[in-house]
């Protein structure tokens, strides 16, 4: 086989940046509006949320969550980490305990050899037994673009369970990790990422959510969903939309990734941030922003943080489990209010 090319250079886009926009998406599932919904399916795709979760019983829910992309780094080991601990985030984010997961792969046999693409199956099997799971399966095709993901499944009691769709007015906003990945993800593909910023991604894209679980058993905590391709400001509109609330970000307070910054200033973005802010900045107030500020507002992350809406006095209880879990970037950047005639979100800077 001839030399083997980058791994970001078989794909149009990488990471969650992969995603088709909020607005052609929203265009695309018009027509599953009026499938057929058993009682026992208690989370389905009417607030846009993590997971599907099945009651099967009193004290038992399963949550079933799937997430796959093309590549977001080179190196084939580090993107298998990413993808799985990115598949496994969703049934953390509903606040449930993953139990096993099914591996989605799409290789172009052709144009990866055998042991890079094991490489990427063994990154893979790290992050899962770092979440304490097997992966007990899946599913392979020779692809053009490399593809690959899991389809992770959890246990939770129905009792426990926290969607996007529960925040109230006067509570107050988390989020678990710092933003910028897709800043250094297109910084990267353009070979304009240093040691540092790259480890500086590693470290965040393969931090599972595992304090998803803690937070769900803390009565304060309302509503919970993790950051990802459509940025903050669109995680935080589907929050606000399937809550019937509005939600204030303060910007200075929302956490970035060393350097991310600097590089949006030079023009290290993706394209994915234009088009989400297209699907939905009509929804958006902005007061003060810098347009680098909007990018990064709507910067597609990959394996992003937490976002967490909890009453003012669990405000203590929820910081106290994001930092025993080791993330130590959390911070409170916003609160939740009650709807009115303005857009679902402001940022104010």
């Amino acid at each position: 086989m001839a030399e083997e090319p980058r791994l970001t250079s078989l794909s149009h886009g990488g990471g969650c940046g992969c995603k088709i926009a909020p607005g052609l998406l929203e265009e695309m599932l018009k027509g599953t509006a009026g499938l057929p919904v058993p009682p026992e399916l208690l989370v389905g795709i009417e607030t846009s949320d993590d997971a599907a979760i099945y009651q099967l019983s009193d004290d038992i829910a399963v949550v079933a969550t799937t997430d796959f992309f093309m590549p977001i780094v080179d190196d084939p080991y580090d993107f298998g980490r990413i993808a799985a601990t990115n598949a496994i985030s969703d049934v953390y984010a509903m606040g449930a305990r993953p139990i096993m997961a099914l591996a989605l792969v799409g290789m172009p046999v052709g144009v990866l050899s055998p042991a890079t693409i094991g490489r990427i199956l063994e990154g893979g099997a790290a992050a899962a037994g770092a979440a304490g799971i097997p992966i007990a399966g899946g599913h392979s095709i020779d692809s053009v673009e490399a593809i690959y993901g899991l389809v992770a499944l959890g246990v939770i009691h129905p009792d426990r369970i926290r969607t996007n769709s529960g925040a109230q007015a006067g509570d107050v906003l988390v989020l678990g990790k710092p933003l910028g990945v897709g800043v250094l993800s297109a910084a990267l593909k353009k070979g304009a990422l240093d040691q540092r910023g790259y480890a500086s991604m590693i470290a965040a894209t393969t931090q599972l959510n595992t304090p998803g679980p803690d937070l769900a058993a803390i009565e304060g905590v309302h509503a919970m969903t993790d950051v990802t391709g459509f940025g903050l400001a669109g995680h935080a509109i589907e929050m606000a939309r399937g809550s019937g609330c509005a939600i204030r970000l303060d910007w200075p307070a929302v956490p970035l990734l060393p350097g991310v910054r600097d590089l949006a200033v030079a023009g290290f973005v993706t394209g994915a941030s234009a088009r989400n802010w297209d699907g939905y900045g009509a929804q958006v107030s902005l007061a003060g922003l810098s347009a680098q500020d909007q990018t990064l507002l709507t910067d597609p992350q990959t394996s992003g943080g937490l976002l967490v809406s909890c009453a003012p006095d669990a405000l203590g209880a929820v910081m106290d489990c994001f930092t025993r879990h080791g993330f130590l970037s959390a911070a409170v950047i916003g609160r939740v209010e009650t709807a009115g005639t303005a857009p679902l979100l402001a940022v104010l800077a």
